[in-house]
C-alpha cells in the first residue's frame, strides 16, 4: 500500500527517524568512554539516520530518491551557504574574545595540533592561518559527508513536505524545533554539551538551531536545492566545532558563551534569522 498524502509522509519520516536514531542513541549512551574511533562511528551513524528514514519513507509512499532536490541551483546560493556560517561564527567569536569570555588563541591547542602535523617550528600565527585554510577546504569534504546524511532528510524531504501545509515562518519553526529536539537524547543523557547545566545548554542549542533553520529554509526554498542545506550545515559544524571553539583559550566563563551551547552564537544567529525572515516575500514555492 502506498501512502501519498503529505501528512502521512511527514509522520512516516519522523517515525522511522526516531526508530533508526534510537539504535544509535542507545549504542552511544552505552559507551560513555567512547574514544576517537567509536565516537566517529556513532557520529556518522546518527547523522545518516535521517537519510535511512527518507529511503523508507519514499519507498512506502511510492516515490523515488531521484525526485528530491538534487540539482545544484545557482552558484551564488551555494557560495553564500558556505560563507554565511563562517560569517556568523566569526562575529560570535570576535564578541567572545573581545568580552573576555575566551581568548584568542589556545597555545596548547595550536602547539599540539602543529606537532601532529609535524610543523612544530612554524610560528603560531602562521600555523593558525594554514590550519584555518586547510580546515576550510579539505575539512569541508569530511564535514559534507556527515551533513549530507542529515540534510537529505531535513531539507531534502521534511522541509518540502511541510511547505505543502504551511508558509516559510511555519516551516522554519517546525523543522527547526524537530531538528533541535532530535538532538535532545544525547544532549540530556550524553556528554554532547559544554559542561554547563543541561537546561542551559538545551535552551542555547534549541534557539541556535531553530534560528539557523530560518536561514536553511530560506535558501532551500529560494534555490530549490538541498545542497544549500548541506553546505550551510557542513560549514557551521566545520567552523564552530572544528576551528573557532578549539582555537579559543577557555576560562571559567567560556562554557556559558562559546560554541552551540553558549549564549553568543544563538544571539548572533537570531539576528540573521530576522534578516531572512524579513526577506520571506522573495520566496517562491519549494521546488519539487
Amino acid at each position: 500500500m502506498r501512502l501519498k498524502s503529505s501528512k502521512n509522509t511527514i509522520l512516516i519520516y519522523l517515525l522511522f527517524t526516531l526508530i533508526f536514531s534510537s539504535v544509535i542513541w542507545v549504542l552511544t549512551l552505552n559507551a560513555p568512554d567512547a574514544g576517537r574511533i567509536a565516537g566517529r562511528m556513532f557520529g556518522y551513524g546518527i547523522m545518516w539516520c535521517p537519510t535511512l528514514a527518507t529511503l523508507v519513507t519514499l519507498k512506502l509512499t511510492g516515490r523515488k530518491m531521484s525526485g528530491l532536490a538534487w540539482k545544484l541551483g545557482e552558484p551564488k546560493y551555494l557560495w553564500n551557504s558556505y560563507f554565511i556560517p563562517l560569517f556568523y561564527s566569526l562575529v560570535a567569536y570576535l564578541i567572545i574574545w573581545s568580552m573576555g569570555w575566551g581568548h584568542f588563541y589556545s597555545t596548547s591547542f595550536v602547539t599540539k595540533t602543529a606537532h601532529e602535523f609535524g610543523w612544530d617550528n612554524l610560528p603560531h600565527w602562521f600555523f593558525i592561518v594554514i590550519f584555518f585554510l586547510m580546515n576550510g577546504v579539505i575539512g569541508m569534504f569530511a564535514s559534507i559527508s556527515t551533513a549530507l546524511g542529515e540534510e537529505i532528510g531535513w531539507r531534502g524531504l521534511l522541509v518540502p513536505e511541510l511547505a505543502k501545509k504551511m508558509g516559510y515562518t511555519g516551516v522554519s519553526l517546525t523543522s527547526g524545533l524537530i531538528w533541535g529536539i532530535w538532538h535532545y537524547p544525547l544532549l540530556i543523557f550524553g556528554n554532547y554539551n559544554n559542561g554547563t547545566p543541561a537546561w542551559y545548554g538545551l535552551i542555547c542549542f534549541t534557539v541556535s538551531i531553530t534560528a539557523a533553520s530560518f536561514i536553511y529554509t530560506w535558501y532551500r526554498m529560494k534555490s530549490g536545492s538541498l545542497w544549500t542545506g548541506v553546505l550551510l550545515h557542513a560549514s557551521h559544524n566545520l567552523f564552530i566545532q572544528g576551528f573557532f571553539t578549539p582555537v579559543t583559550e577557555q576560562n571559567i566563563h567560556s562554557p556559558w558563551y562559546i560554541d552551540e551551547f553558549g549564549a553568543v552564537v544563538p544571539i548572533v544567529t537570531i539576528f540573521l534569522a530576522i534578516y531572512f525572515w524579513s526577506r520571506r516575500k522573495e520566496l517562491n514555492d519549494v521546488a519539487k
